[in-house]
């Protein structure tokens, strides 16, 4: 792939963190600097999906404007009597990004995204899970740029996963702060 067609974040990536983390963490070959894996977008509906089946569609259509790519519905694994939830009813829709996408959408919700947020003062450095990848929730789809809001029937949060091949927390955190990830910091307590 020529450098031209190539995703902005992954250019920087290949060109300046690489680089910084080779020196801060005194890896002796450029191929142990952590990278990005996937990006694992989840949007769970819950009873929302029980109710009425055109929210499962809404759901999926508004997933794949956001990531650029084919959503999966995911079905439930056992059936909760409690919940009234039967094995094989759709709870929510997922989407799994890798490759050149997963640099475009990564950069879209570290630029546009995230900064639309209301009182956005960063995210938390708590949702690492102790080998290196990250993970967190934004309130409503209304963020990203390729959602109508006047089309919106629900707002709904999704929950997503940065996975990173970091052998801990503190390789997971550099990285990402490299990247432009806006993380709070931690100078206060709570943050």
């Amino acid at each position: 792939m020529s450098e031209n067609t190539m995703p902005r974040l992954k250019q920087i990536y290949r060109q300046e963190v690489r680089g910084k983390m080779l020196e801060k963490f005194n890896y002796t070959n450029a191929m142990q600097t952590p990278g990005l894996t996937k990006i694992v977008v989840n949007m769970g509906l819950g009873k929302e999906a029980m109710d009425n089946a055109n929210n499962v569609t809404s759901a999926q259509s508004q997933m794949e404007a956001i990531t650029g790519q084919k959503s999966v519905v995911a079905k439930a694994k056992k059936s909760v009597a409690a919940f009234r939830l039967r094995e094989g009813m759709p709870i929510g829709v997922f989407t799994t990004l890798r490759g050149d996408r997963m640099w475009e959408y990564l950069d879209r919700l570290i630029n546009f995204a995230l900064p639309q947020v209301r009182d956005f003062r960063g995210l938390p450095s708590k949702g690492f899970d102790g080998r290196g990848n990250y993970n967190f929730g934004v309130e409503e789809q209304a963020i990203f740029p390729e959602i109508d809001v006047d089309k919106i029937d629900k707002f709904r949060g999704m929950n997503i996963t940065i996975v990173t091949t970091a052998r801990n927390d503190e390789e997971g955190l550099e990285l990402l702060s490299l990247l432009g990830m806006p993380f709070r910091r931690s100078g206060r307590r709570g943050a």
